[in-house]
This record gives C-alpha cells, structure tokens and sequence, in this order.
C-alpha cells in the first residue's frame, strides 16, 4: 500500500474525528440546556408506571358506573382522561378500587366488586387501553397497560377466600388498611373513624393475611398503615413491598408519612415508595407548593436508601389540591424535567418511572412461584373480633336436613 507524504493526510482524520467530538458536545450541551426534551425523550424510551389513581369512584359518583354516560377519551370532569394519559407518557395505570370506612362491616364486599367490574369494562372498551395482570404482561404492553389495587384491607372483610376470589379476577395489590383500623390491623390515623379503636398494629389474622398475599403473588401495599403495621408487616414478608402513594416525613410530620426507620426495613426489604403528589402530606397542606416540593421528597429518599426503592403513585382523581405544575395526569414530565435539572441520572430516572416497580413485581411473582406446593391458608379470623350484625352464623339446621 502507498504511503502518503503529505502532512495533510495525517492531519485530516484527526480534524474530522475533532469536529465530530465538538458536534457531539454542542448537542449534549443543548440537550442538557432543554430538560423539558430530555425530559420526553426518557419517557418516551420509559413510559411510566403510576401506582395509584382514584378515577374509578369518581366515575361511581357522577356517572354512577354506567359507561354510556362517558367518554373516557375526552373526560373533562376529572383530572383524568386517556388524552391527559398519553400526554403524560404513562404506560401503565393502577386503577385504585376504595370506598371509605362507612362501607366497612356493611357491604363492602360487593361495593369492590362492582369496581373491579367497572375497572375491567373500561379497560376492554378502549383501544388505547390494556388490562394486564402480571409483570410480563405490564413489560410488554404497547398500550396504557390497566392493573387493578384495592385501597384497604375492609373489602376482604376478614376473608382469605374473598382475598383469593379478588387475586383470580386480577387485583394485584391490596392497602392493607384505609383511613381506619379493621379488626386485624392499624391505620396510620384510627382516630378518623370509631371502627375497632383498640386494635394495634397487626393482629395474628393480619400475619395469615400477609402471608396468603406472598403465596398468591399479591403486591403488599403499606400506605396508611401505622408504623407498627408496617413494621410487623416487613418482619414477616418474603417478597417486596410497595407504599403505593406516600411521602416520607422529613417535610411534613403527619401520620400518613414515613419515617427513617420504616425507610431502612423497606430498604432491607428491597420494596419502594411511590411518592403521592398529596399537597397535604407533600407540604402540609400549603398550597403554594410548587414541582420542587415533590422532588425534595425524592431527593431525600433518594440520599436515605437509594433511588432503586422509589417509583411514582400520584393519587390523581384520589385527591383535590396537587403541587402547582402537577395538577392533572397530564403535567408528569414537570416531575422528571425538575429531577433532570438537580442532576438526576437517565438510569435513576428511568427507575422511578417504571423499573423499579417491575422489579418488585417480579419479585413478588418469584415468591408466589416458590410456593407452589403450598396449600391456601384456611385460617379463619376469631368471630369475637368482628362486630358486624350482617354475618351470619352458618349452622345446621336443627332438626336435620334442610
């Protein structure tokens, strides 16, 4: 091969691999400079998943259920739609199933499951929309993936059969206590309601209900527990486990919040924390709170046990009053743009938007797998327990057959 003598043939790669190295820095530099593209672009590649959203009892209130009176693709009467869905690059959707405490002891049970009904119709309605019920599923949806959690351990009403029944028709989280106690557990706030004000922490059907959860492969859910709850709770759980929409306590001591030391055994317990854009526990109710607030718990967590035990559980439709710049489904690339300008890292980004949660999925799933030679729990909660005159006591019939 000849060689060439002129210095220019030495020289032109090197200018050509110079202006390249400067093109590359020149676009980093704008990419870096435009947080909100960048912000896009990770969403793009990492649509998020959001742990909590309370749509489905605001279609019960104004709509009562009755999908002909609604089009979800257009809904202007809540902070959700599948148009503000897409907008905010979500992925995927835990539509939360609640009712409040007063349902408690009454009819819960099919109050739940007119819910789960509800939730699954409109999920099969919409093209845009795809229920799913395992991590594989939610790893590979190309749609806005649907998974269904129950917001407070009431609607099984002390049952493991009903806690069963719930799994096959594909709940896959369950709050193990709403804004009251139930007989086998403690809320963060008993005193908002007179339901079994004497119970604490986790009772000894609370455990069997723990552990009936890992065998199913049901996601544990620690929002509004009381600390003892959760700590009992992360005690006994051999898969990881999620508060679905909370806050740490750092900025705001209320009792809906976590302290450090629930922090740590979550983080013993590889679960995560999907910060609700609650302003009442974010900020203490002032409503001046802005995007930053929202990081700042992120931040803190993030510097307590690491990014990979956090996710996002908004609570839209959940609740009323959201950080300014956060105020419907449609606002989430606010959040990562704010998190991209403190120095956050595409990978860490990309974990609190959808793979840490599928992290703990899996984890839950591989738990569930493991006991497959183990029978379901027929535990049954101590009757003594239960103050409810709707139960009946099912006996023979005296005289004999029926």
């Amino acid at each position: 091969m000849a060689m060439c003598a002129n210095p220019k043939c030495v020289l032109l790669p090197k200018l050509l691999l110079l202006k390249t190295l400067l093109l590359f820095c020149d676009v980093w530099d704008s990419r870096a400079d435009d947080h909100s593209q960048w912000a896009l672009d990770i969403m793009r590649e990492s649509p998020l998943i959001d742990g909590h959203n309370g749509l489905p009892l605001k279609l019960r209130w104004f709509y009562q259920n009755k999908m002909s009176k609604f089009n979800l693709k257009t809904l202007d009467t809540t902070l959700t739609n599948i148009k503000k869905l897409q907008d905010g690059h979500v992925g995927a959707q835990f539509w939360t199933v609640e009712f409040y405490c007063e349902s408690q002891d009454k009819d819960i049970v099919r109050l739940t499951l007119e819910q789960i009904d509800l939730v699954k119709r409109m999920c099969k309605r919409y093209d845009e929309l795809e229920l799913v019920t395992s991590s594989e599923g939610l790893a590979n949806s190309k749609k806005i993936a649907c998974l269904i959690g129950i917001d407070g351990g009431h609607s099984i009403d002390s049952s493991l059969a009903t806690l069963r029944m719930y799994y096959d028709l594909g709940v896959r989280y369950l709050t193990l206590t709403p804004y009251c106690n139930i007989p086998w557990a403690e809320s963060s706030v008993p005193e908002q309601a007179t339901f079994y004000r004497h119970v604490n922490g986790l009772k000894a059907f609370g455990k069997e209900v723990v552990k009936e959860m890992n065998r199913l492969g049901m996601i544990i859910d620690l929002s509004h527990t009381s600390e003892a709850t959760a700590m009992s709770v992360l005690a006994i759980s051999k898969a990881p486990v999620i508060f679905s929409h909370s806050t740490t306590a750092a900025f705001c001591q209320n009792p809906n919040n976590i302290p450090d030391d629930i922090l740590q055994l979550l983080k013993e317990n590889k679960g995560i924390v999907m910060i609700s854009f609650n302003i009442k526990f974010l900020a203490c109710g002032r409503v001046s709170a802005g995007v930053s607030v929202v990081a700042d718990h992120y931040d803190y967590i993030k510097k307590k046990i690491g990014s990979e035990h956090l996710g996002i559980g908004a609570d839209y439709d959940g609740i009323n009053i959201h950080p300014v710049g956060l105020e419907d489904v449609s606002k989430y690339p606010a959040l990562i743009n704010e998190l991209l300008k403190r120095g956050w890292s595409e990978k860490e980004l990309k974990g609190i938007l959808r793979e840490n949660f599928l992290r703990v999925f899996r984890e839950v799933e591989k738990v569930r797998d493991a006991s497959i030679s183990i029978k379901p729990n027929e535990e049954e909660i101590p009757p003594e327990m239960i103050k409810n005159s709707c139960r009946l006591e099912l006996k023979p019939p005296s005289g004999g057959a029926i």
